[in-house]
């Protein structure tokens, strides 16, 4: 299922070549497009499952699912009650107001500065901020990857990619996280005052923004760091001045006791984290051994970001290394985190491309990382085992030796004049 996406980029960008050795265009656009209407009735489903007493499917788990964590919490923000927010039972009576039954127990685990962000949402009734954070959501991560992928594949490419289906179930911020990282990526060359400013608005995530100040760096993006750092600090200083100072200290309590029973003891959602730490706990790992194995990939990674980066490859290769090194950096990612694997399939398959004798493997380790989040709850549920980062590797490995090799040599051309593929636009430096 995944390399369908995967196939969409390449066939759209490159059409199809008889020596080509994976199914052709019309093929791998008939099974997008099933994949595509099996998604939505699945969705469809699901909700209406979620309605079967009151907003909730009896069991639990409320319509919308994760979202009802993010409407609570702008509600609660911006009717002057922000101070429920992070107290978990005011919460969770609050939430089950909404939902008009029992719930399981959903938290707020987010920064503050997340309150600013979602303040649309305070402004409108639970179901129709569903709709809208979900539709302009997708809107906005589409758009961005129109700006890495500039082909008439892009819409099937983005309504194909399973971490979308992934994300839409649960409600999740994932869509928002692609178009934040993946645009700000894409527009760094020619905007890179922009591309601060979606880097600094990934604030909320502060897990999934751990390289980026590495990379920016390394790379000499004095223009976009200096603009990440003036509004990332303008958001919290926004945020103290609208909730109060207290906030912070009620959020950084409980990211304490959160990442103790949630990440080092993985209660309840371990199956669906896919990063080294829980990787190294499935297997047995104590906790300050799984740290240990997380702080060794985490370095490692960084090393090789900042190694690529200061060399200054070309962009696609800069980019997807970035976002796979954060995937291996960070102990905190979740299957539908993985929404902005559809950039890197962009940058390791696109219309310039790797050379011909990488095709096959960049496909393979594109199509790896798009079928993880859809393959992670059910391998792990039947194995145990949490294998995320064993889907995420391949196609480090590749951007990585790509880009520390002979980087320019690797990737195609179409004349003898042409600059390897360059999605941000022409150099800022």
């Amino acid at each position: 299922m995944a390399h369908i996406a995967a196939m969409a980029s390449i066939d759209s960008a490159n059409g199809t070549s008889g020596a080509w050795p994976w199914p052709r265009k019309a093929f791998t656009h008939k099974l997008a497009h099933t994949w595509i209407s099996v998604a939505c009735i699945a969705y469809v489903v699901d909700l209406l499952m979620q309605t079967r007493d009151g907003l909730t499917n009896g069991n639990g788990r409320p319509f919308g699912d994760d979202f009802i964590n993010y409407w609570s919490g702008a509600f609660l923000a911006w009717h002057h009650r922000a101070a429920e927010v992070y107290d978990w039972a005011a919460f969770h009576a609050f939430e089950q107001s909404i939902a008009l039954a029992t719930l399981d127990f959903y938290h707020y685990s987010y920064p503050p500065v997340l309150l600013v962000l979602t303040a649309p949402l305070a402004a409108l009734p639970y179901l129709p901020a569903l709709a809208a954070w979900l539709t302009s959501s997708w809107l906005c991560f589409y758009r961005a990857l129109r700006l890495a992928m500039p082909a008439h594949g892009v819409l099937l490419l983005a309504l194909a990619t399973p971490a979308v289906f992934v994300n839409a179930v649960g409600g999740q911020n994932g869509a928002w996280t692609a178009a934040l990282f993946g645009g700000g990526l894409s527009l760094l060359e020619r905007r890179p005052i922009v591309a601060g400013i979606l880097f600094a608005l990934l604030a909320y995530k502060p897990q999934l923004g751990i390289l980026i100040p590495i990379a920016l760096v390394a790379g000499r993006q004095w223009r976009a760091l200096a603009s990440a750092m003036l509004v990332g600090s303008a958001l919290i200083v926004l945020s103290v001045a609208l909730f109060g100072a207290e906030i912070w200290a009620d959020y950084l309590r409980n990211l304490g006791i959160l990442r103790h029973t949630i990440l080092e003891d993985g209660s309840g959602v371990w199956h669906r984290m896919v990063s080294v730490f829980v990787f190294a706990r499935r297997l047995g790992a104590e906790v300050w051994v799984a740290y240990l194995a997380q702080a060794a990939s985490g370095l490692v990674a960084a090393c090789v970001v900042a190694a690529i980066w200061f060399k200054d490859r070309p962009p696609p290769l800069r980019n997807a290394a970035l976002l796979l090194g954060t995937c291996l950096a960070t102990p905190y990612l979740q299957d539908y985190d993985l929404v902005f694997g559809a950039f890197v399939v962009v940058w390791l398959t696109g219309p310039q491309g790797v050379a011909d004798h990488l095709r096959r493997p960049a496909l393979v380790a594109s199509s790896l990382l798009l079928i993880l989040p859809v393959a992670a709850a059910p391998v792990a549920n039947l194995t145990g085992m949490a294998l995320g980062p064993l889907f995420i590797l391949p196609a480090f490995l590749l951007a990585a030796q790509m880009s520390l090799a002979n980087a320019r040599a690797l990737f195609r051309r179409e004349d003898d004049d042409a600059v390897p593929l360059n999605r941000g636009g022409p150099s800022a430096r």
